[in-house]
């Protein structure tokens, strides 16, 4: 288990520093801490999406994965914030980079979050469903039934 919780803290850093950290400043540009004017109310995508990710990233953690693609958990994780989304991970990311969008009031890094969005959407849909469906069978069918894929309350209709 503490290797799980290591190999976990490894890639959330490093995927941390280049998603959320490196595009974001390189997008913005030298001058995100001389413009004078930053738009604090950015600050709460930011801290809510951070804190979904890092909740959902605890879960997998505990479930003895990582959410590495290499390394996931070996059952189907559907508690804390899973209960509510099927996607937490892929919704606190996006929202950490809505947040820095405001922040900086940078349309780069707006249209950054609207990319990394889309293809969180195409990996889930087209590889990580059908790759989740074929594993955990009509658990992860019954799952999908009562649990929306992004947003709480919002069934898809393909869901």
């Amino acid at each position: 288990m503490p290797s799980t919780f290591l190999k976990t803290l490894i890639f959330t850093t490093l995927a941390s520093v280049i998603v959320i950290g490196l595009m974001p400043a390189y997008l913005v540009g030298s001058d995100a801490g001389i413009r004078g004017w930053i738009n604090w109310p950015g600050l709460l995508p930011v801290a809510l999406g951070a804190a979904l990710y890092l909740w959902s990233v605890w879960k997998f953690a505990l479930a003895g994965g990582t959410p590495a693609p290499i390394d996931p958990p070996t059952h189907l994780v559907v508690s804390g914030p899973y209960r509510v989304i099927r996607n937490p991970m892929y919704v606190g990311v996006p929202l950490v980079l809505l947040g820095e969008s405001i922040l900086f009031s940078s349309w780069a890094i707006l249209g950054f979050a609207t990319l990394v969005w889309v293809l969180f959407h195409l990996l889930v849909v087209f590889e990580e469903e059908p790759e989740l469906n074929e594993k955990f069978g009509p658990s992860y069918g019954d799952y999908c039934r009562v649990v929306p894929r992004w947003l709480p309350g919002f069934r898809n209709e393909g869901d």
